[in-house]
């Protein structure tokens, strides 16, 4: 193999073993991509919370557990969520959960946070999408129980 195929090889499997989390740069240093959201979720049965942490660059991570990779659609669908919590963020914009909630959620972004339940009045849809992406990632991402 000649000297360009080897070192191609193994650039490909350095990169292959870094975090999501990290992107290297020609200057030879690593960035550290921003966080998308933080999200707690507390509820189920039997209750237990869920904190999810996803970044720009679509690395998650689950209860601190090891760093997964979100796939495209689900990144596209991340960076939409928050751009719809963008206006309740700034606001801290914080429902109550109506009788028999099942899951609550705290959220912190760039721009603030919001707390709100599953089944809060008024929620916009943004809290929908995010609910829903939070169950994808916890089953289909981090492999973790309903």
């Amino acid at each position: 193999m000649r000297r360009a195929g080897i070192a191609a090889a193994l650039t490909a499997a350095l990169v292959a073993t870094l975090p999501a989390a990290l992107v290297l740069c020609g200057c030879g240093e690593s960035v550290t991509l921003p966080d998308l959201f933080l999200v707690k979720r507390v509820g189920g049965a039997p209750r237990r919370t869920l904190t999810v942490l996803v970044n720009e660059g679509g690395a998650v991570r689950c209860d601190g557990g090891p760093v997964r990779q979100l796939s495209d659609a689900q990144l596209i669908e991340a960076r939409g969520v928050t751009e719809e919590l963008q206006s309740p963020s700034v606001k801290h914009l914080s429902l109550a959960p109506r009788p028999r909630s099942v899951f609550s959620y705290y959220v912190r972004d760039a721009e603030g946070t919001v707390r709100f339940a599953d089944n809060s009045a008024r929620a916009p849809a943004a809290f929908h999408h995010l609910a829903l992406l939070v169950l994808e990632v916890q089953q289909q991402v981090c492999h973790l129980p309903a």
